[in-house]
Parts: structure tokens; sequence; C-alpha cells
């Protein structure tokens, strides 16, 4: 593994970026306003009544009473004092999130109102604000094909603004992705049970192994953002078209409805990889277009695992 310098809390400021100071705060206080708001009167309560008592962690033992449930004997104690012991957990009642986002070149794109990373910023701001609206701490991954940045996760409006600031104005190194190297850090760095949300537009198709090891740990959401134009092209003739992840730029023929059919089968193959994986190491799934309602998503997703 990489060793992954962490960055001061202030140090994005004295950096050279693509914007103003002032223009960063200006983004990170719309944002706040915009997803607070969701978060206040919408997701606090949804968020941590779907996660509450996941985390269990141990607490005594004490000596065993008709009715209690036998696998939680401690066998160890037990043999020691010649009878029977069990362990006893209580609930965490807080909560640990990590946002996991990806920043490859592939999030900045979008052809309606907004690129993917503008939405996954927004969708990352309102989730850390559930966290903290509850006392639960939230940290942050971004990610490429190689960790970008990691903040630890803490408590506090300050911390998600940070986080919130990063979001906006980190610049990758790379712009290729791998979700597997992300999943594998996430496995090292966070030893503790804690609530897992990816957000990127899952073009890559060799992560299942590194998912199903942390998904054994942690409780983990995948969320699609994607762009209508991910899945399909429009008969616009010879059209020059860049891979933000490689740089090369091509002229393809869209009239052909051979390329126009390889490249929604293609699509087609990433969805249904990421669906399931996901699905197979037991973890969840959310997909939102850039121009859908991610509010509903996110709701209808929360109600439906706190059943």
């Amino acid at each position: 593994m990489k060793r992954i310098q962490e960055i001061p809390a202030f140090a994005g400021m004295t950096k050279i970026k693509k914007m103003e100071t002032k223009e960063i705060l200006k983004k990170v206080r719309k944002i706040e306003i915009k997803t607070r708001r969701l978060s206040d009167h919408i997701f606090g309560g949804e968020y941590h009544s779907t996660f509450k008592g996941r985390g269990m962690t141990f607490s005594e033992v004490r000596q065993y009473q008709y009715g209690d449930d036998i696998r939680a004997i401690d066998w160890n104690v037990t043999a020691r004092y010649n009878e029977p012991y069990i362990k006893v957990f209580e609930e965490e009642r807080e909560l640990t999130m990590m946002l996991m986002v990806d920043i490859s070149g592939s999030e900045f794109f979008g052809t309606n109102q907004q690129f993917k990373r503008d939405t996954a910023t927004e969708i990352a701001a309102t989730l850390a604000f559930s966290a903290i609206q509850n006392n639960d701490k939230v940290g942050l991954i971004l990610f490429s094909d190689q960790i970008e940045l990691y903040i630890p996760p803490k408590k506090g409006k300050s911390h998600v603004l940070r986080i919130i600031r990063e979001l906006i104005e980190f610049s990758p190194k790379s712009k290729q992705t791998d979700i597997g190297e992300a999943l594998k850090f996430l496995s090292n760095v966070m030893k503790k049970k804690t609530i897992v949300f990816v957000l990127s537009d899952f073009m890559d198709d060799s992560y299942e192994h590194t998912l199903k090891i942390a998904a054994n740990k942690h409780d983990i959401t995948g969320i699609r953002i994607f762009d209508k134009h991910d899945e399909s092209i429009p008969n616009l003739g010879m059209v020059p078209m860049l891979d933000a992840e490689t740089g090369n730029v091509q002229l393809i023929n869209t009239s052909s409805k051979s390329i126009r059919n390889n490249y929604k089968a293609n699509a087609l193959r990433l969805y249904d990889y990421y669906k399931k994986t996901f699905s197979k190491s037991g973890a969840g799934t959310i997909n939102t277009r850039v121009d859908d309602d991610y509010v509903k998503k996110l709701l209808g997703y929360f109600k439906h695992k706190g059943r």
C-alpha cells in the first residue's frame, strides 16, 4: 500500500488553484445552504434510524441467565470459573461515516445541468451534514487509480466545511480509475465498522474481490452517478471525442449504428457488473442521473434499508 500523506487542514488554501479563494468559499457556502437544509429537514432522522444498531461494541461479561443466547457464551471465562458466562454487547450510539468519492477524469463530464462531480459533491455534503447532525464522525477518501486525499473521520461543522471545500477544489494527480485500490485502502485504514458511501460512475470492472473483503467488515453503499450520454450516444455524424481518463481524442462516426450499439452494450456491461458485484457482496446500491432528484433516491433507499 502506498504511503498516504495527510494534508493539513488549511494547506489547500496556499496552493495555486484553478479557482480564487473567494470563489471557493462562495461555492462552499452555496452548497452548505442547500445541503444543510436537506439534511436538517429530511435526512437526519432517516439516516440514523437506518444505520443505528449496526455497530455493536463489547461491554462486559456476566453470568449466564435462563433465556440468554447460547451463542454469546464466552468459553474462556466459562472454563476459568467452571460456570457459564456470556459476553454482553451494547449498541454504539455514535456512528462513523466514510465518504469515498471518485474524482477521476470521467467525473468531469455532463451534458445537462452539471458535471457528475458536482452532483457527487452535493450528495456527499448532504450525507456529511446528516452525520454531524447526529453527532457522528465523518471522513473523506478522494480517489482516482490512487488515493488522492485522505481526511480521517472527525466531528463538527468546520470539519464538514473542509470536506466540502476539498470536494470542490481538489485537483487529482491522475485521471484513471481504480475502485479496487480505493477499497483496499479503506480496509487498511478503517479497522472499526464504518458506514461507507462510494460515489462514482463505476466505469470500472475489477473491484469484486476487494469489495467483498471491505463489505464483510463495513456497511457499504454504492451511489452510481451518471449522465444520460454515459449510456448512449446520439446520431451526430462525425464527432471528435475525448477520453477523459486517457486524454486521447478520436474522430467517431456516431451515425454508425454498430458504434452506437457497442457503446450502449459496454455501458450496460459495466452497470450489470456494478449491480451484481454489490449485490453478491451484500452491499447496497443507489442509481441517480445528474438530472434526477437525488433527494428522492436517497430517501427511498434509507426507508427501504431501515425496514
